[in-house]
């Protein structure tokens, strides 16, 4: 039988989200939750990857077993196992067909800006006091993603991808009162695609960067022309679309 969890996690004490030799992540902790509560080494396969420190508002990943579960008691005993910075918001039964990374269809990302110092968000913003930013300019430059697909120059160098195409279907900034937000939402994403994103942006709201110059930083396909890659501490997943057809 597959299951999927609906989990969240605050990012600043991991490793990102897969298991790596010597480093603590998310899905070991909750492998090794899933060890006690079914007696057997248990593996789980989640809806993509997370760096290290970077955050998620939802998560999905989905394990096997032959045992039969009682879902909302389930949850409650791996919630009991977990670290308070891992919360399983519910475990419930798919199909054996249904996948937590293929099945997806589109994921949002959240970058989060304070504008001013406050210290209870030091883990979870990248805090920029006193300094400003054209909204108006960085939104027009963000539309011109909507108009490509190749995203090589937002792309991590040497990483191990076929391909750099990406679906962008919605990309913004929204400002309220001193915390600024970078909205996307795409088909898939590359590694570190939306930390670059922001800090190019960023430059275009300072004005060191033209709308017209964002875009052919697109076009280059050069990662050295974009900008830098702003903290993982302000990055969060934070949704996940599945495919109506998954029939869960």
């Amino acid at each position: 039988m597959k299951y999927f969890i609906k989990l969240a996690y605050k990012g600043t004490d991991f490793h990102g989200w897969q298991s790596q030799p010597n480093a603590d992540s998310v899905q070991e902790r909750i492998e090794k939750a899933l060890e006690i509560l079914l007696r057997k080494p248990t593996e789980i396969v989640g809806c993509g990857r997370t760096d290290t420190g970077v955050h998620a508002k939802m998560y999905f990943a989905h394990f096997e077993t032959e045992t039969a579960l009682t879902t909302a008691d389930f949850s409650y005993k791996l919630n009991a196992l977990l670290p308070k910075t891992i919360t399983i918001y519910d475990v419930f039964k798919v199909s054996d067909h249904a996948h937590a990374r293929f099945d997806a269809i589109s994921r949002s990302y959240e970058y989060h800006i304070a504008l001013e110092n406050n210290p209870f968000e030091l883990e979870t913003t990248w805090q920029l006091n006193q300094r400003t930013f054209d909204v108006n300019l960085m939104n027009e430059a963000a539309q011109k993603l909507l108009l490509h697909t190749d995203f090589k120059a937002f792309s991590k160098s040497k990483t191990d991808v076929k391909n750099y195409f990406c679906t962008i279907s919605e990309a913004y900034w929204s400002l309220d009162q001193n915390r600024l937000v970078f909205h996307i939402t795409a088909n898939r994403f590359l590694r570190n695609m939306v930390r670059a994103i922001v800090g190019t942006l960023l430059e275009v709201g300072e004005g060191k960067l033209s709308v017209s110059e964002f875009e052919k930083v697109i076009e280059s396909q050069n990662r050295s022309e974009a900008g830098l890659s702003v903290p993982a501490k302000g990055l969060f997943l934070s949704n996940i679309v599945y495919n109506p057809t998954s029939n869960f």
